[in-house]
């Protein structure tokens, strides 16, 4: 039985992943606003520290992995909560639970992230920046400058900056170098509370019109189960993936964007990681191969 903390473990496929792991027999510390057993409120910085203290505490310092589900998704008036949340609320939880994830055995971090990240348009480049250095109020400004497009483009610019920011540290020592598997799982239309609010809303038929080429809508036990698989020793060569689970949208919509050819301009950064692999841990260990 391992321990699991499971933010926004309240509703929707946080509640999912929770419930399946409590089903499988692992302790989980929930997160959420309420009826979790850590009560916090993730757009705060007060709040997120109140998060990361109580989890160490209940956890005893080790964690077995980590799902990071706790999001807000478009909403106007709201772009600076949105990014706050669906940021800061992945970041710095994970900042300051590394060391207890670091002390169980191969822990697995699932960051649940979207398939907005490649289907929103007009996201600006400078706003992500900001976000991934934590600067959530100047990319606010860049973001509401978009005017009637800021609330979706708060969102797409929140999960572009988390997982340009998990992939950036998935791969460092303090991640897979400290036995951490750190990924992200991109869903697109999930059933959820929210979805169901984004359906109910005035832009509905926008919603309802979105190209999904599998015809249906995902459920929030469909995304748990990809979540399991990430989290269990299937996902121990796994570092710094985006798995897209969303009924074919991406693909329809960038067939030829990935897998992608190595641009030029990026080959020497790209010789400069592999020379220096050696001398910073990151190559495979074969020492073990018999003679």
């Amino acid at each position: 039985m391992g321990t699991y903390v499971v933010t926004g473990s309240a509703s929707g496929m946080g509640a999912a992943i929770a419930t399946r792991l409590r089903d499988a027999d692992h302790r989980v510390i929930g997160v959420d606003r309420a009826e979790a057993e850590v009560v916090a409120d993730l757009s705060t910085p007060a709040g997120r520290q109140l998060a990361i203290d109580e989890v160490l505490a209940q956890c005893d310092g080790r964690l077995d992995g980590a799902v990071l589900a706790a999001g807000l998704g478009p909403r106007r008036g709201a772009e600076r909560t949105i990014v706050e949340v669906n940021v800061l609320g992945v970041t710095e939880l994970l900042d300051g639970l590394r060391p207890a994830l670091a002390a169980g055995d191969k822990a697995k971090v699932v960051v649940v992230g979207s398939n907005s990240t490649t289907s929103t348009p007009l996201v600006p480049a400078r706003a992500i920046s900001q976000l991934k250095r934590g600067d959530t109020e100047a990319a606010t400004r860049i973001i509401v400058r978009r005017r009637q497009l800021a609330p979706a483009i708060a969102y797409a610019a929140s999960k572009l900056a988390v997982s340009h920011w998990c992939r950036e540290h998935a791969v460092t020592a303090d991640w897979a170098g400290s036995g951490i598997r750190l990924n992200l799982l991109a869903p697109g239309p999930v059933m959820t509370p929210l979805l169901r609010s984004q359906l109910d809303s005035p832009t509905g038929k926008q919603v309802r019109s979105f190209p999904v080429p599998a015809r249906e809508y995902g459920t929030p036990e469909q995304i748990a189960d990809w979540a399991m698989t990430m989290l269990s020793p299937a996902a121990d060569f796994m570092v710094g993936a985006v798995v897209t689970v969303d009924g074919g949208t991406e693909a329809l919509m960038r067939p030829d964007a990935w897998p992608a050819r190595l641009p030029l301009r990026t080959l020497p950064r790209m010789l400069w990681a592999m020379k220096q692999a050696p001398a910073r841990g990151q190559v495979a260990d074969y020492s073990s191969l018999p003679d």
